[in-house]
């Protein structure tokens, strides 16, 4: 393929890394550390393998003891690099093959490989421009602890891997369920040989083939490259080189191995996740949050001494003045609760209102949980667990925070209503005029008493004008007072009722910073989660 192709590749795996790398941070705290582990050191490895030669693939040789790995890696290579020998373990060090020094040595010390051998060109095959490494393995079913690990750590670094199976030994579960099943998504980098077919009668070839390839298929390798080969008679050397050098030349490799690592990666943290977005935060779980706690903050009865409140003092401020003097004896609901004073600093005092009980915190929980419950509905298990606890992490400062709320919201309790004045002036007058008129009769008694002439007293439709300016006052005081407690009902209702609503938003408002916003927030993580494991994953 061409360096274009080759670089759509590379810009394409840039993407999917940077996608795998953002799901990955986003599910940091949801998913156990392992997993995120796992992926961390995908993404390490992918940046220090493109950091490295791009010039160069790197083929790797994996094989069972006996396979004859090291005979097919010097077969391919056209000379003894590797000394093959009949005792086991065949191959105790990584060994490498390179075509094309340049570039080659970082890469060799970045895969620990020490020794390295200079091939000669190979015709049609690999000369010193090709940009070839290959690399003889131990086998992956040693003995020795030390060569597994080695195996096992260049799995996951080469860019192509050759598995080299036997006639004997090629159904053999520790390579297909240790290697191959779990590496079913690098199949575009993968070759499967199988060497010494020498062995067989000639008819029996193609059956074992097909066993293989059915083998390989229930692996999910359906679609993996197989080749018949005899690296002792040569049978299948020119196929087997041919499908090294495609890939070699096409320079996709590297690219493609990675790639295939991310979808891996991101399979893994699927399966962690699981499927489903959340339903998120609707406005009517909203309401019925805010309505729970205002009622379990006590709202109903702030409001309900804000109504009481201003009745108190609409009687004090309008009521019949002989008698309005009682109402100082009755004390104020808002005070009671500390709810009315100046200069008050909520975040240092303090509401009087009861604090909260087994049934208010009972119900505070409920309603936190069941808004956490809906809003993560049909978020996958993980995400689910997430959610609600970041509902409940904020549930437990709700009560100092509803209490400084309730506090700080201006009731209103203070300001005085324009109708006070002129009912005040009004009453008054009234009493005034009632007592002019028992001054007027006192006045005409004390006359009469000491003998003295007592003036023509003016009648207004017969009636006597100190005894109208007594009655009228009295009877106008009274229904004065009748008037302003009902206007003060009135008013006080208004007055509770603008106090719900602004009770109402300052309990809305803590509810939304510490529930909502933190349960919008891992809601919002979630789909973002999607959206980058989505992009991770698109091959």
């Amino acid at each position: 393929m061409s360096r274009h192709g080759a670089a759509a590749e590379a810009t394409r795996l840039d993407r999917r890394l940077m996608a795998l790398n953002e799901a990955r941070e986003l599910a940091a705290g949801a998913f156990p550390e392992d997993v995120l582990d796992s992926v961390l050191q995908v993404l390490e490895r992918a940046g220090s393998r493109r950091s490295l030669s791009a010039d160069h693939t790197v083929v790797g040789f994996f094989g069972a003891t006996g396979s004859g790995k090291s005979s097919l890696f010097n077969a391919v290579s056209g000379e003894e690099i590797a000394t093959a020998a009949a005792r086991r373990p065949t191959t105790s060090e990584p060994l490498a093959g390179i075509w094309g020094t340049e570039g080659s040595e970082e890469l060799l010390d970045w895969l620990e490989v020490r020794n390295r051998h200079h091939a000669s060109p190979v015709p049609g095959f690999a000369d010193e421009g090709t940009g070839l490494i290959l690399l003889d393995l131990p086998d992956f079913d040693s003995t020795r602890a030390a060569n597994r690990k080695i195996v096992e750590r260049m799995v996951g670094l080469v860019d192509v891997l050759v598995w080299v199976l036997d006639p004997q030994k090629y159904a053999d579960a520790a390579v297909h369920n240790g290697f191959l099943a779990p590496l079913a998504s690098h199949g575009a980098v993968t070759l499967v040989v199988l060497n010494q077919i020498d062995r067989l009668p000639d008819r029996d070839i193609p059956p074992v083939l097909d066993s293989l390839k059915g083998i390989l298929a229930r692996d999910g390798l359906g679609k993996v490259q197989v080749i018949g080969a005899s690296a002792v008679v040569g049978t299948g050397m020119d196929k087997v080189r041919a499908a090294i050098r495609q890939v070699a030349t096409q320079r996709q490799a590297q690219s493609q191995r990675l790639g295939a690592d991310v979808t891996r990666a991101s399979a893994r943290l699927a399966e962690a996740s699981g499927q489903g977005a959340a339903a998120g935060v609707k406005a009517a779980s909203k309401s019925r949050l805010a309505g729970e706690l205002a009622a379990a903050a006590n709202v109903p009865l702030v409001v309900d001494a804000v109504v009481r409140s201003y009745r108190l003092e609409s009687a004090r401020r309008t009521g019949w003045p002989v008698t309005r003097w009682l109402v100082r004896f009755r004390p104020d609901p808002l005070r009671r609760l500390n709810l009315r004073r100046e200069g008050a600093r909520p975040d240092v005092n303090r509401t009087s209102l009861p604090p909260a009980g087994a049934p208010e915190r009972a119900r505070t929980d409920a309603a936190v949980r069941e808004f956490a419950d809906a809003a993560s509905d049909g978020a996958p298990g993980p995400w689910r667990a997430v959610i609600r606890g970041a509902a409940r992490e904020g549930r437990d400062r709700l009560p100092d925070a509803l209490d400084q709320a309730i506090e700080s919201t201006e009731l209103k309790a203070g300001s005085t209503a324009w109708w006070w004045t002129p009912f005040n002036i009004v009453h008054w007058l009234a009493l005034l005029t009632a007592l002019g008129g028992f001054a007027w009769l006192g006045v005409l008694a004390a006359l009469g008493y000491f003998q003295l002439p007592v003036p023509e007293v003016p009648l207004v439709q017969g009636w006597p004008v100190p005894t109208v300016m007594i009655a009228g006052g009295a009877l106008f005081g009274i229904v004065l007072a009748i008037l302003a407690k009902f206007i003060a009902g009135a008013a006080a209702r208004a007055r509770g009722s603008a106090a719900r609503k602004r009770l109402k938003a300052a309990v809305a408002a803590v509810a939304e910073n510490l529930v909502v916003e933190p349960v919008e927030l891992e809601v919002s993580r979630l789909a973002s989660f999607n959206t980058a494991l989505q992009a991770a994953a698109r091959q």
